[in-house]
């Protein structure tokens, strides 16, 4: 049996869809955002929220500019 299937790393395997990766991202981002909105009294909260959506979002910018100049298959 193993004689007749090669043997790969999971790093090998074909990658999810890019394109569903970046707007799930980005919709995690606003929803982040919109839980701004909350009942909750303290800033730590904002800050958390805000600092997750942005860390978000640059990861995802900085993902479609590295692809685009080709530092990044």
């Amino acid at each position: 049996m193993a004689g007749s299937e090669p043997v790969t790393s999971p790093d090998q395997h074909k990658p999810g869809h890019r394109k569903a990766g970046r707007i799930g991202a980005v919709l995690t981002a606003f929803a982040l955002l919109a839980m701004l909105c909350g009942n909750h009294e303290g800033r730590v909260e904002n800050l958390w929220l805000i600092g997750l959506a942005a860390l978000l979002l640059l990861i995802v910018i900085g993902d479609a500019v590295l692809r685009r100049n080709g530092l990044r298959s």
